[in-house]
């Protein structure tokens, strides 16, 4: 078993929310305007979500199990409303890592729940001992190149301190500060890439457009 273990392909994997067209091209036009610093590297509007749960790397053979536990969550309208902010990751005096704009949801906030407890029964998900944060990153730092090691070498391979963010970005637009709708919840690998992290849809189940009828 342990052999078996060992030799299956993984994958990373997350469960997320996905946002309408028009949202995801309104952050995509406010990013071109406030996005412009150069330590800044944008998230590209298809790559915009709400996470759910981080699986984390998972058997790729697994993903139509992990796929039919989310479909068992209820169908129930996500309704969500940025707030105008985009607020720096880590707050504080530390160094930001990324810029996210919030998105508080009761609703995000169950699904989050319903899914996260599905997965772990079903032993494909460890809870996070933090609390469950709905927000799309819009943006993460660059790092610093590291330190030439002797005679000019480069050092040893390690992350990077961000670089300093000398334009952070402005405020959303009063367009964007409207409630709206998530249009699904969906199960994604993530395929690391050196310009970042590519993210491919697996399944997908559709949420309704609008709160439930009287």
């Amino acid at each position: 078993m342990a052999k078996e273990r060992l030799g299956s392909p993984r994958a990373r994997m997350f469960v997320a929310l996905d946002l309408p067209d028009d949202v995801r091209a309104g952050l995509e036009a406010w990013s071109a305007r406030e996005l412009t610093d150069p330590a800044l590297r944008p998230v590209p509007p298809e790559a915009l979500h709400i996470t759910l749960c981080f699986l984390g790397w998972q058997r790729e053979r697994d993903a139509e199990a992990i796929a039919a536990e989310i479909a068992g969550a209820a169908r129930e309208p996500v309704e969500l409303r940025f707030e105008p902010e985009p607020i720096a990751v880590p707050r504080e005096r530390r160094p930001a890592r990324l810029f996210a704009v919030e998105a508080p949801s009761p609703a995000a906030d169950s699904l989050a729940a319903e899914v996260s407890g599905l997965l772990e029964r079903a032993h494909f998900y460890e809870p996070e001992k933090r609390d469950f944060w709905s927000h799309v990153t819009v943006a993460r730092v660059r790092a610093e190149k590291a330190p030439r090691g002797p005679e000019g070498k480069p050092g040893k391979r390690r992350r990077g301190r961000p670089r300093r963010v000398e334009r952070p970005p402005g405020p959303l637009p009063d367009e964007l500060s409207q409630p709206f709708f998530a249009v699904r919840t969906r199960l994604y690998r993530s395929n690391l890439r050196p310009a970042g992290a590519e993210y491919v849809p697996l399944a997908g189940f559709d949420l309704p457009q609008g709160p439930p009828a009287a």
